[in-house]
């Protein structure tokens, strides 16, 4: 019923589960390493495969198989562990949002120059994720710059991520970096999509405990609990701006990007569920997957209605922003470490192709938006300081 091509994704057996999976463990920060390392390999590929005719589930297949391909040669000799897609890849096009992913069977929506175009994809090794989404304009380039307001939305989109990821710091609450972003929002001109949230990665848990919202409503704003940030944690910190009022909508469009509930118990009565639930849970484990990556189409659609009826599953909506409107997303994986910031994903922004004339000029953020991932230690800087003095005594002793 699955996809020949895709390789386990569930969770390791028990034979992992007493290793040390924290920050604080080397092999674990390698684990990352190569997930962060495949996550911008698949997305560069898509990028450079974005052009005008291109069709968006071809796209959507180019980054899955990516992924797949170069998790299956990895980590062979290690008994239950698993590898594979964290996150399906969803290509976003102009006012669509987020999530999706289409199924072979819908008409083909065939990319044209001048879209806006938002991919996001995720690798995982050992239930360790590596997420990163990016946005482009087809047909645009270093002879065919971007300026106006999309070059505006595209400029401030990436300046909120590198500023939100710079304010990731131990002991920072996680609602002033979602002031933060917002602040970044109001400089370039644009809004930031309402409600939407950064989490924290957990082992096999894509969408953890801690959270960082971007332009919440009073509601949301009351709920998300208040935290501070903490050595050894790792994040996906997901910017998304607009160039309209930043309201979500349902529009209707099918939903095929799902989660389990793995805290959910439910005999499924159907045949064709239990099937597909089985299927799911051996190569998709704990994370998201898409409906597209099913052989079988038909089956899959008829199993999923089942498990998400009575919560065994959870859906990623397709969302939209006004018509008209555009939406930018950039997102990277960021490992809080002692010893400062490591961005493991997310790719650089082509600033020679979008030309903006808004900038940041908050003192404040510029200070953040300029800072090291990794301060230099007062050591070394005492050292540097000190080397012009050092060098010139014995210039000093040799002429005496």
């Amino acid at each position: 019923m699955v996809r020949k091509d895709s390789e386990s994704s569930c969770s390791s057996d028990d034979s992992h589960q007493a290793e040390d999976y924290t920050l604080a463990n080397d092999a674990i920060v390698t684990k990352y390493g190569v997930a962060a390392e495949i996550t911008n390999a698949a997305l560069k590929a898509v990028i450079a495969a974005v052009k005008e005719g291109a069709v968006v589930g071809e796209l959507c297949d180019l980054g899955d198989k990516f992924i797949l391909e170069r998790t299956s040669k990895l980590y062979k000799k290690e008994k239950g562990l698993t590898k594979g897609i964290a996150m399906p890849t969803c290509i976003s096009v102009d006012n669509c949002i987020c999530h999706f992913s289409p199924l072979r069977s819908e008409a083909p929506v065939v990319l044209k120059n001048g879209q806006v175009v938002k991919i996001d994809l995720g690798t995982h090794i050992d239930g360790l994720i590596a997420t990163a989404a990016h946005t482009v304009v087809v047909g645009a380039s270093k002879t065919n710059k971007v300026t106006g307001k999309i070059a505006d939305l595209i400029r401030g989109t990436y300046d909120a991520l590198e500023v939100a990821v710079r304010s990731l710091r131990p002991d920072t609450q996680n609602m002033d970096i979602t002031k933060n972003i917002d602040r970044v929002a109001a400089e370039y001109g644009v809004t930031p999509i309402e409600n939407m949230v950064s989490h924290q990665l957990e082992r096999n848990e894509i969408d953890g405990e801690k959270q960082i919202i971007q332009n919440p409503g009073e509601k949301q704003r009351s709920e998300v609990e208040k935290v501070k940030i903490e050595k050894h944690e790792a994040y996906a910190i997901d910017i998304l701006f607009s160039t309209g009022p930043g309201k979500s909508k349902d529009l209707d469009t099918r939903t095929t990007v799902f989660k389990k509930n793995e805290s959910v118990q439910y005999q499924l009565k159907m045949k064709a569920s239990r099937v597909f639930y089985t299927e799911l849970n051996k190569v998709h484990g704990p994370m998201p997957f898409s409906l597209r990556g099913f052989e079988e189409e038909v089956k899959a659609k008829m199993g999923v209605v089942e498990c998400e009826k009575y919560g065994l599953l959870s859906g990623y909506p397709v969302l939209y922003e006004k018509e008209g409107e555009f939406v930018a997303q950039f997102k990277a994986t960021v490992l809080v470490m002692p010893n400062g910031l490591l961005k493991i994903t997310g790719l650089p922004l082509e600033t020679e192709v979008y030309e903006s004339e808004a900038t940041l000029k908050d003192p404040e953020l510029v200070t953040i938006f300029k800072s090291a991932l990794k301060p230099k230690k007062k050591k070394d800087a005492a050292a540097k300081k000190d080397a012009p003095a050092a060098a010139a005594a014995p210039a000093a002793a040799k002429k005496a």
